[in-house]
C-alpha cells in the first residue's frame, strides 16, 4: 500500500513539477491531524484544513517554516489547495460536491502568520517566563 501511495506521489510531481513530494506526504499528514483536532473520521473542509496546517507547521518547524514551504514549493494557501486537488484527482483523496479550490485562495497571509505571528506568539512565552 505505500509502495502504491510512494508511486502515485511520484507521478503526480512528474506532471506536476510546482512541489515536491514532501509537500503531499506532509498534507496527508496533516489532514490526520486536522481529522483529530476537529474530531472528524472523514471530510474536512480547506479552511479546516488549512487551519490545521497551520498548527502543525508551526509546531513541527517553527520559525523555519517559510523556509521549509518555500523549499517545498509552497507560497499561499492556494498551493495547499492545488495539491489537494492533485490528490483528488488521482483518487488519493475525495471530495464532495461543495468542495472547490477557492476554498484554499487567500485563506491567510504565510508572512503574517508564519514570521509576525510566529514571533508574537514567542514573545508571549518569553513574557510569561519572566
Amino acid at each position: 500500500m505505500e509502495n502504491e501511495f510512494n508511486n502515485i506521489l511520484e507521478a503526480i510531481c512528474e506532471r506536476d513539477t510546482r512541489y515536491k513530494v514532501d509537500a503531499y506526504e506532509f498534507v496527508m499528514e496533516a489532514l490526520s491531524f486536522t481529522q483529530k483536532k476537529f474530531r472528524r473520521s472523514k471530510h474536512v473542509i480547506g479552511q479546516e484544513l488549512l487551519e490545521g496546517m497551520k498548527e502543525l507547521l508551526l509546531q513541527k518547524f517553527g520559525p523555519l517554516t517559510m523556509t521549509v514551504l518555500e523549499h517545498w514549493g509552497i507560497h499561499s494557501t492556494e498551493d495547499f489547495g492545488n495539491i489537494v486537488f492533485n490528490l483528488v484527482e488521482n483518487r488519493v483523496l475525495s471530495k464532495t460536491e461543495e468542495d472547490s479550490l477557492d476554498h484554499f485562495r487567500n485563506i491567510y497571509d504565510f508572512d503574517a502568520v508564519f514570521n509576525h505571528g510566529y514571533r508574537k506568539e514567542l514573545e508571549k512565552k518569553i513574557s510569561r517566563l519572566r
